[in-house]
């Protein structure tokens, strides 16, 4: 049986890029985890019925159907995963969707800007206009 060496040939030399000078890059935004607050109990539909009204004046039964109505278009709009942007409540933005025998769950994210949240105008006018 013959055998064979092997010779080391020197290896293909690579040239090294050129590199371009970096771009001048914006500080970087930092992100703070903030943990949610929880303030008191979760908003039923009775309770935002009532705050409506207090806020605009508007008769009860009146309010209650566009409410529902909102909630519905608003619940199918998620049940679809397409985002919305409402503001002053800001981007709302499916992530994930998962059908359970029992339930379907959705995970979402809620962006909203600083500016939404300090500066937020009254949207529902005035009982008197």
């Amino acid at each position: 049986m013959a055998t064979t060496t092997k010779t080391n040939t020197p290896s293909k030399s690579t040239k090294a890029k050129a590199t371009a000078p970096a771009a001048q890059s914006a500080e970087p935004e930092v992100v703070v985890n903030e943990t949610p607050k929880i303030t008191g109990p979760e908003l039923k539909k009775k309770e935002l019925v009532d705050m409506i009204v207090a806020r605009s004046g508007v008769k009860k039964r009146d309010v209650k159907p566009v409410v529902d109505a909102m909630l519905a278009v608003m619940g199918e709009t998620i049940a679809e995963g397409r985002e919305m942007n409402l503001a002053p409540m800001g981007k709302l933005k499916i992530t994930r969707m998962k059908k359970t025998t029992k339930a379907h769950i959705i995970t979402a994210r809620l962006r909203r800007t600083e500016s939404d949240v300090t500066d937020a105008p009254d949207p529902l006018a005035q009982a008197a206009e």
